[in-house]
């Protein structure tokens, strides 16, 4: 079969099917096989991976990788799609469809079914609303992954990979980091999609680490506060922690911490590194 990234080819189908893009499931189909083969190589696919694929929609990069991957296992939550990935994927037979919500799915369970229990890789295109819940939800879930490659809008790539200081930095980036190295594969214009979406995107790979890179005693406690100094960022840390409603440490204890660890009484939370939230969190822990 032809390959859907010919934009013909995905406006056939799509017409084929008299198929609706739903606003809810944020569907913008690639059709530019430079950025699909820039996909695959940035996630690192061979022959030996089983990939795991959230949100196929109408099988473009499935069929990138299923030619370069031993087995796809290909997580679809549209119900509307399944005829349509059965005609364009009829080619392969290394590729499993499921119909279901990524969030809902018992992945470990998929990765010893399909891969012996051995780290997956992970290749998504997801809707921009539900980018963190899921990236989260895998890195925290402990499940055995090696690498996840994801389409993501730009800004959000960026807010992954930055450093303290910059006005891009905040939680997302410290837990990103915390679980894996980022690294931005390629910047992607909305003319590469259809429809087009309203913001240009990026690829970013995220290769989990082996271990942290920080040893911290509660990690639950260190991003609380982590989501506390950033929700509140124009505040001082003192201020923004002792503020949260998730949380109950008074500002003296703060203050006491902060004075241990050589920072300022009136510093904010984007300017600590996560070494210095771990240090934190292990002083206060104590008390806490």
């Amino acid at each position: 079969m032809e390959k859907l990234s010919n934009p013909q080819k995905t406006i056939e189908i799509i017409k084929k099917y008299n198929f609706n893009f739903q606003k809810k499931f944020g569907q913008n189909f690639l059709v530019d096989a430079h950025v699909l083969n820039k996909i695959i190589a940035g996630a690192n696919v061979t022959k030996d991976d089983m990939v795991l694929e959230i949100g196929p929609g109408i099988g473009t990069m499935t069929q990138y990788l299923a030619e370069a991957a031993r087995e796809v296992v290909a997580v679809e939550i549209d119900r509307n799609l399944l005829p349509i990935l059965e005609e364009t994927l009829s080619d392969y037979d290394n590729v499993t469809v499921i119909n279901a919500d990524i969030l809902k799915l018992d992945i470990q369970k998929i990765a010893d079914e399909h891969n012996g229990g051995r780290p997956i890789k992970v290749v998504a295109n997801l809707p921009y609303y539900i980018t963190t819940p899921i990236i989260m939800g895998l890195f925290e879930s402990h499940v055995p992954i090696d690498n996840l490659t994801v389409m993501v809008q730009k800004e959000v790539a960026k807010r992954m990979e930055v450093g303290p200081g910059t006005k891009d930095y905040g939680a997302l980036s410290l837990a990103v980091q915390y679980y894996a190295m980022p690294y931005i594969v390629a910047n992607v214009p909305c003319n590469c999609f259809m429809p087009r979406p309203n913001v240009d995107s990026a690829v970013i790979r995220l290769t989990r680490h082996k271990e942290p890179p920080v040893t911290v005693k509660d990690e639950k406690l260190m991003f609380a506060m982590i989501r506390a100094a950033f929700n509140q960022r124009r505040k001082t840390l003192v201020n923004a922690i002792s503020n949260s409603a998730e949380l109950n440490i008074g500002k003296e204890a703060l203050q006491e911490g902060l004075n241990t660890l050589g920072l300022s009484l009136t510093v904010r939370g984007e300017a600590l590194t996560l070494e210095q939230f771990a240090a934190l969190s292990d002083i206060l822990s104590e008390i806490y």
